[in-house]
């Protein structure tokens, strides 16, 4: 079974990068940041870059003193309901294809507040987005051979191309196996 993930161990791991690189916890810039009389935003960030701290090291930071946004504190089913709260009617289209890689080993499941990222311990391969009102789009960072209906979208992001799901039905096997191709592409890959 992969492994379904909330925003928690982004947070996490930022603040785990901030101890190593700096040698200093969130909390700890925090105090340091509230000490040297920091109120907003602005000033705060400004504030760290001058210590050498930016980034997601600089985000780690705010995040402690002005606290998380909202949607990262809530769970990674409330995340994802919360996608279809106004569309109901398309989740079963999300749903079989979060099934595909809840049962795909080495896929991590990682829910956002308006999509659903499906990556390797390397990298995302695939984006699961309620797009419109009608269709859930299915966004892939190569172009998958034998996909009908695939299409380029212009982008900067490198999920460059997207296939647009209706109904269940269209999660058949030609999207499966394009899936499959795109997460082998991305556990093979050195890139992250």
């Amino acid at each position: 079974m992969s492994e379904i993930r909330s925003w928690q161990p982004m947070v996490d791991t930022n603040a785990a990068r901030l101890l190593r690189t700096t040698g200093r916890t969130p909390a700890e810039w925090a105090t340091a940041a509230r000490e040297a009389g920091i109120t907003g935003r602005d000033e705060l960030s400004h504030w760290l870059k001058d210590q050498g701290v930016t980034g997601y090291n600089l985000m780690s930071v705010d995040w402690e003193v002005f606290g998380l946004p909202e949607f990262f504190l809530r769970s990674a089913d409330e995340l994802y309901d919360g996608q279809y709260a106004d569309r109901p009617h398309l989740k079963p289209i999300a749903d079989r294809l979060l099934l595909w890689a809840a049962e795909t080993p080495g896929t991590v499941i990682q829910m956002r507040k308006t999509y659903v990222s499906l990556q390797t311990s390397r990298r995302k391969f695939a984006q699961v987005t309620p797009t419109t009102r009608t269709a859930v789009d299915l966004f892939f960072r190569l172009a998958v051979p034998d996909l009908p209906g695939l299409e380029p979208v212009r982008t900067s992001d490198p999920f460059a191309w997207r296939i647009r799901l209706r109904r269940e039905e269209d999660v058949d096997d030609a999207v499966l196996r394009a899936l499959s191709a795109a997460l082998e592409d991305s556990l093979g890959s050195s890139s992250a």
